[in-house]
């Protein structure tokens, strides 16, 4: 089943594989005890691209991706199970280790929020083209001196209330008796 967050651009560019476009993979790492968020492109230049406009940290602006070697496949869109993926960053920097190390060792019991983007290199200017992106929450890190491994999974679905409406005279004047 075709994911629905995807554009008619990157559909396209998936099916026919033009030699001029590339897809550039994006992944932005945050957690409250990181002092700016962590965003690396697989490729080896870094990526100045603009980010959706409803982002959380700097939103509609151009930011820069810097260029590491990282993995991380989608999850399956099924209906069984808890879809979860596994990210791994190689030759990670010592600030980027240090910025790990702070999100484990927080007392807080905040996790760690990854976010997956995917760009055209054509469109950079016009944002991603996964909108709204894909938004995982780190469930187990791992850091090692040039490696970081995760496992990422969806926040606690279990738990959010349905439909996550509140239901006041305001918004539903039917309820009035």
């Amino acid at each position: 089943m075709p994911d629905p967050a995807l554009s008619e651009a990157i559909l396209e560019a998936y099916a026919s594989a033009p030699v001029d476009q590339v897809i550039h993979h994006t992944l932005e790492l945050w957690h409250p005890a990181f002092s700016q968020p962590i965003r690396v492109v697989r490729d080896q230049d870094p990526l100045d691209a603009r980010i959706e406009a409803g982002a959380l940290r700097d939103p509609g602006a151009v930011v820069t991706f810097a260029a590491y070697a990282f993995d991380i496949v989608p999850p399956d869109q099924t209906s069984t199970g808890v879809p979860q993926c596994v990210i791994e960053i190689d030759n990670v920097s010592t600030e980027i280790l240090a910025q790990i190390d702070l999100a484990i060792s927080d007392p807080a019991p905040e996790a760690i929020t990854a976010i997956y983007r995917s760009y055209l290199s054509d469109l950079l200017d016009e944002g991603p083209e996964n909108d709204p992106p894909l938004v995982l929450t780190l469930i187990t890190v791992s850091a090692g001196t040039f490696r970081i491994r995760a496992t990422a999974g969806f926040p606690d679905l279990l738990n959010k209330r349905f439909p996550a409406l509140d239901y006041d005279l305001a918004t539903f004047p039917g309820l009035a008796p």
